[in-house]
């Protein structure tokens, strides 16, 4: 779904852990790392994208995350010229996104970038919190820093309350 202005509408998924780190995934048969997103098919909401994204890139299904928020707004980015396919009509001359956090309930081995046949990504890893920002490729940069700004009050809450409940384990194993 291509708007009048050239953006074609998707959903970008940060997918962290209960220590805040988030997962990096390379796409197939190429050196570029980034987050799972993907494009809204006609007739379908930001949230079902999400979820179908969310599979058909990583394997996961609803039950293997919780949302624990979504951005405030879509965020755009523009391709650049040598990206835009002329000749395909809508034009195309970039990319709004509305983001999703999702936090991994179950186990690592739940992700499967296999799931659907023809995997868009051939490897995946944890990585810090702010460290996409700076791996990510130029174009979209702007876009991860302003969701990882905004998502960061979110994961440092989780990072928290993990810290604290190692620190309660501890305590009752004394």
């Amino acid at each position: 779904m291509i708007d009048s202005d050239g953006f074609r509408a998707n959903v970008g998924i940060i997918i962290c852990n209960k220590f805040g780190q988030v997962m990096w995934a390379r796409r197939f048969g190429q050196h570029s790392w980034q987050f799972p997103q993907g494009g809204l098919d006609e007739g379908e909401t930001a949230e079902q994208a999400m979820y179908r994204e969310l599979y058909e890139e990583v394997g996961l299904l609803p039950e293997h995350v919780q949302i624990l928020t979504t951005s405030r707004a879509w965020l755009r980015y523009r391709l650049p010229k040598r990206l835009i396919r002329q000749d395909s009509k809508p034009v195309c001359i970039g990319q709004k996104q509305k983001w999703f956090l999702l936090q991994l309930k179950g186990h690592d081995n739940t992700i499967n970038l296999n799931s659907s046949g023809h995997p868009e990504f051939d490897d995946w890893r944890w990585v810090s919190y702010w460290y996409p920002v700076r791996q990510v490729v130029s174009f979209k940069r702007d876009v991860y820093r302003k969701v990882m700004k905004e998502f960061a009050v979110t994961t440092l809450a989780l990072q928290a309350r993990e810290v604290h409940q190692n620190r309660r384990r501890g305590r009752n194993r004394n």
